[in-house]
């Protein structure tokens, strides 16, 4: 639910950002000394439009929670070099922060395109706890003197 909330609450600022990329470079990019303001503007708008699309699929989830944590890295910079320790400024941009910096750590969740292609392409866990039984097994019986008909590999 966090995966998804932070995605759907914060793909309209990046939505708004390049509705008018200009005023947006000229409030916040330029401010900071920044070179190239109006691509780097560019690149936090669609860090927040792609990385809340990726949130809200659940699709490359650490990749797209990651491009908005060094968006709102920089916000919270601009914020605190702008205004002072502004609470009104700061709890959005901390909240969203958090959110996916708790979303980078723990990861997608169940219900997301990331759990479903892990899924699909692991390995079948069962069977490969079979092998390492077997496996186990024949190293007890080759210790006791038992000649063992399993290899290490869980291969007979």
């Amino acid at each position: 639910m966090l995966r998804v909330f932070t995605g759907v609450l914060l793909i309209h600022h990046g939505y708004e950002k390049l509705a008018n990329i200009d005023n947006f470079a000229d409030a916040f990019v330029r401010p900071l000394g920044l070179p190239f303001p109006i691509t780097l503007s560019y690149i936090a708008a669609f860090s927040e439009v792609g990385g809340s699309w990726l949130l809200i699929t659940g699709l490359l989830t650490r990749f797209g929670a990651l491009a908005i944590l060094g968006t709102m890295s920089v916000a919270i910079y601009h914020a605190i070099s702008t205004s002072g320790f502004n609470i009104y400024l700061l709890e959005l941009l901390g909240l969203y922060f958090a959110s996916v910096a708790a979303i980078l750590a723990v990861g997608p969740g169940r219900l997301s395109v990331d759990e479903l292609i892990v899924r699909r392409f692991a390995p079948d866990t069962r069977s490969q706890a079979s092998r390492l039984e077997a496996a186990f097994a024949a190293n007890n019986e080759s210790v006791n003197g038992a000649k063992a008909d399993v290899v290490a590999d869980g291969v007979s």
